[in-house]
């Protein structure tokens, strides 16, 4: 249910970024979601009881806690967002343990996800702290994940219709997304708002 909601957040944070939400007002769900994907965690952990891979399963749900709370409260309070961007560095890096953990135990769905997600934040990373101007993209990159690798993966999840999606439909989708984010990048970068901030 938690990454359902993750979809809602990144659907109105690549609204955020493409222009259509302001920033002040797209905090408020980050900051809900924050809240609900700290407190998660912190149950699933006592109940774990000590099993130390449902508490790394849980361990993976702070990192999108902690971001949601740290974009809302960024957006909210007008703050500087190079730390953030740091922040979303160091959880690209994580993402891409996780991802070696989900491929080593044979679940290529989410070591797929995690690959991408480890982009996303990456990303982040790249417009929050090295101030690169690729919002537009990253909106788009954004609006994408928001649907294959939440939304989607956590409505079949919660219908019992996960575990009926092939290793091979979900390589396709892959490869469709991969296929739209490099389109997606040079349509930005030969745009005309993109030729004003070329240097002459």
């Amino acid at each position: 249910m938690g990454l359902l909601y993750v979809g809602g957040v990144l659907f109105i944070n690549s609204l955020m970024l493409l222009g259509r939400i302001d920033g002040k007002s797209a905090s408020v769900f980050n900051i809900f979601i924050g809240i609900l994907q700290v407190f998660t965690p912190i149950y699933l952990i006592v109940k774990a009881d000590g099993n130390m891979p449902e508490i790394l399963g849980a361990a993976s749900i702070f990192l999108f806690g902690f971001t949601y709370l740290y974009v809302g409260l960024t957006n909210w309070f007008g703050l500087e967002t190079s730390g953030l961007g740091w922040y979303c560095l160091w959880v690209a890096i994580l993402a891409l343990g996780f991802s070696y953990v989900s491929f080593s135990s044979a679940d290529l769905k989410f070591g797929i996800i995690w690959l991408f997600w480890s982009y996303l934040w990456f990303l982040f990373y790249l417009v929050l702290a090295k101030k690169m101007d690729i919002g537009r993209y990253v909106g788009k990159v954004t609006f994408v994940m928001a649907w294959i690798t939440c939304t989607i993966p956590a409505f079949l999840g919660l219908a019992e219709l996960w575990n009926s999606v092939s290793n091979t439909v979900a390589m396709i989708v892959a490869g469709l997304a991969l296929l739209y984010f490099i389109t997606a990048y040079f349509s930005e970068r030969a745009s005309p708002a993109a030729q004003k901030n070329v240097p002459s």
